[in-house]
């Protein structure tokens, strides 16, 4: 299956999008942080083989997306109005919006626009993102703020983005290539894409913004008990950024909930071990 990159006009911004195969339902992926629409080159293909059509955008800030400025443009409410306009976009072209794959700060974005029913999937697979009622409340238990620290980091002004970017983005290749597991994985090429992607002009601003819009913005969104969509959630256990502690309650909240952990994997599970997360996805969805 090839993968194509086209430019989706939608709610008033562009979105970079590597699409894949010609099904009437779509499978939308979004990226967390500081990855990209490349972060799903193994899935794009093998959903497609399985009948999708794959979209796999870059979030707005990221890549040749849109990159509106000020951190009010990347608060959460304005993050879910893009997943909103996205699918109004693929409907308009004749997909069935069916599953929303999400990882990372992607999958912040997907609970949310789910849990406020801004948006309906048939089916759901958050990769190492905890539901955020879950997360609003542990985030400050000494364990996982200790984990977060970064979190913080972020919301001051310059700093991030100028100690990001020293030394030719060498700060982002270490995000990956330090936490991960099987560093084969992260090789030269994928680490140089990541890091030329934060060098482009105002990217690292925006990308930084999303943690900045996210206080006070997504303690304010109101979420309903309980979500009604099928979901999956997969878990690489060595985390170095969220831990396994922010899962157990999540079965009360979601109705029908499965989980799937993946062993001796870091935060970046679809990339790292991308042949045991496809077959679990295959598994779920047969």
């Amino acid at each position: 299956m090839q993968i194509e990159t086209r430019m989706i006009q939608a709610g008033g911004l562009e979105f970079e999008t590597d699409v894949c195969g010609n099904g009437d339902k779509l499978a939308l992926c979004l990226h967390g942080f500081p990855e990209s629409k490349f972060s799903w080159r193994f899935q794009l293909p093998f959903l497609a083989e399985r009948g999708y059509t794959v979209w796999a955008p870059n979030l707005r800030g990221y890549g040749k997306s849109s990159r509106p400025e000020g951190r009010k443009h990347y608060k959460t409410p304005r993050l879910i109005e893009d997943v909103v306009a996205l699918t109004e976009v693929a409907r308009s072209e004749g997909l069935s919006p069916d599953l929303l794959v999400a990882h990372d700060w992607g999958g912040a974005i997907a609970w949310a626009s789910l849990l406020t029913d801004a948006v309906r999937f048939e089916r759901f697979i958050p990769m190492n993102i905890p539901h955020p009622g879950i997360f609003r409340k542990r985030i400050w238990t000494p364990r996982q703020f200790l984990r977060s620290w970064y979190v913080l980091f972020f919301q001051l002004p310059l700093i991030p983005e100028r100690r990001l970017k020293k030394n030719k983005a060498e700060a982002i290749r270490k995000i990956f290539y330090e936490t991960a597991i099987d560093k084969s994985r992260f090789t030269d090429d994928v680490l140089d894409h990541y890091a030329n992607q934060a060098l482009d002009d105002g990217a690292l601003k925006a990308m930084i913004n999303y943690y900045r819009g996210a206080f006070p913005s997504l303690y304010k969104l109101k979420f309903k008990d309980e979500l009604d969509v099928p979901t999956l959630l997969i878990w690489g256990e060595e985390d170095t950024a969220l831990g396994l502690e922010l899962i157990p309650g999540t079965e009360n909240l979601v109705k029908d909930f499965t989980y799937r952990p993946v062993p001796n994997v870091s935060h970046w599970v679809q990339q790292e071990a991308p042949e045991k997360v496809n077959a679990i996805i295959a598994e779920w969805l047969d």
